[in-house]
């Protein structure tokens, strides 16, 4: 009776994320069975990925602006924001610390014989350049596109402060943007009902396409690289959730299980918003802080991002026989993995950015790219899943720093 008990609760509490694994390992196994021809289950899964990404750009620009529009304590704000930052740079510091010393102890090159395709003539980082297109467009259409989500969150910023300093002739605005916001919601949970269809397809396609990739030269590199991901995911955030919530806050890990499973089969932040949405609210995280966390987390919170990027900069040096040491080569490498995460802003591929960055910046010849860009291929989806389900943690930590170390009582209560 017990055991029919215990069972019958763990489905209760798990039931979707049960759905969403197992679809993703049925989808994984019928990949790696038919190999590339399992690309013809691809448009069922585009089908899933596009209907999150037309919903997401509105939700994101509604969130945000809604959030600060009817926050009525602009001091509150300013904590919030102050808290977020810190905590996207603790972590951040945290994951790049790990991957150095792993990656000092154990280099990831070492032994590797690599025969690769020259590439075309990779054109010089313009960072002057990058820096405006990063946080600015020059025309309001573009706004509207998961390719500048950046511009498109700080847009939001500004307009939701602009709707609390005009006071009273603001507030029809801030109460529409509220419920807006609760219909796009419904929108996702109508799409979440396709999720296990969509995704077991969308993985028996990368399965079948990448799944070869996972053996041969690249082995070293990989068995380095995923027990540090899993180490850090069943680890450190833990950890930071304790620190964020006491005991309790670890117990609340469990509603992270969907958007984990969500970002490792989409391999996208920004797709895993809405999820991440969802998980925040069982959590306690007050609406008003995960509505500006977690959008800007998407673009800006990397922690996967830092450990991927610093593992393919090692390689690459490996490789080439250059002494991956010394202050300077690590901060440098800590900088661009930090950048590259907000230039990727979350979109699928967008990893082929952050490595033209590294090929570029540190000189490489044009062959280093398709050596570094494989790897990116392998290491994509647990980097994406640490960033997006980070993302959530992070809410927790920034609740805490904000709200007080009673906040999930508070909340729940």
């Amino acid at each position: 009776m017990k055991s029919t008990i215990s069972l019958k609760s763990v489905w209760e509490s798990y039931h979707f994320p049960i759905i969403l694994l197992s679809s993703i390992i049925f989808g994984s196994i019928v990949g790696m069975k038919m190999g590339t021809d399992a690309n013809v289950f691809k448009p069922l899964g585009d089908i899933f990925i596009n209907g999150m990404f037309t919903i997401v750009v509105p939700l994101v620009f509604v969130t945000i602006s809604g959030s600060i529009a009817n926050m009525s304590d602009l001091q509150k704000l300013g904590n919030i924001l102050r808290s977020l930052l810190l905590v996207f740079v603790s972590t951040g510091l945290v994951a790049a610390v790990l991957i150095l010393t792993i990656v000092t102890i154990f280099p990831p090159a070492q032994g590797v014989q690599l025969d690769m395709p020259a590439a075309e003539i990779i054109q010089p980082f313009k960072t002057g350049a990058q820096i405006v297109s990063t946080f600015t467009v020059d025309d309001f259409p573009l706004l509207l596109s998961k390719k500048h989500l950046l511009p498109l969150i700080i847009f939001a910023l500004l307009f939701g402060l602009s709707i609390s300093l005009a006071g009273d002739k603001g507030k029809p605005i801030a109460k529409a943007l509220d419920s807006l916001s609760a219909v796009l919601l419904k929108m996702i949970g109508l799409l979440m009902y396709y999720a296990p269809i969509g995704l077991g397809a969308y993985f028996a396609a990368l399965v079948g396409q990448y799944g070869q990739d996972l053996i041969g030269s690249y082995a070293r590199a990989m068995l380095i690289y995923y027990p540090l991901c899993i180490v850090y995911f069943i680890v450190a955030f833990p950890i930071y959730a304790f620190i964020a919530g006491g005991k309790e806050g670890v117990r609340r890990l469990k509603y992270i299980i969907s958007p984990a499973i969500t970002s490792l089969a989409t391999q996208s932040s920004i797709a895993t918003i809405p999820v991440n949405l969802e998980a925040c609210e069982k959590i306690g995280v007050p609406k008003e802080i995960s509505n500006i966390v977690l959008p800007l987390g998407a673009t800006a919170h990397m922690d996967g991002t830092v450990i991927s990027t610093i593992l393919k900069i090692s390689f690459l040096f490996g490789i080439y026989g250059l002494p991956f040491t010394g202050v300077e080569t690590f901060a440098t490498a800590l900088l661009l993995a930090l950048v590259g995460g907000v230039v990727m802003s979350g979109v699928p591929g967008g990893g082929l950015i952050g490595e033209m960055f590294i090929v570029s910046m540190y000189g490489f010849p044009p062959e280093a790219f398709p050596i570094v860009a494989t790897i990116g291929y392998l290491v994509d989806p647990p980097a994406t899943m640490i960033n997006a389900t980070g993302d959530t943690i992070a809410s927790m930590l920034v609740t805490r720093m904000v709200e007080g170390k009673n906040w999930i009582a508070k909340n729940l209560g």
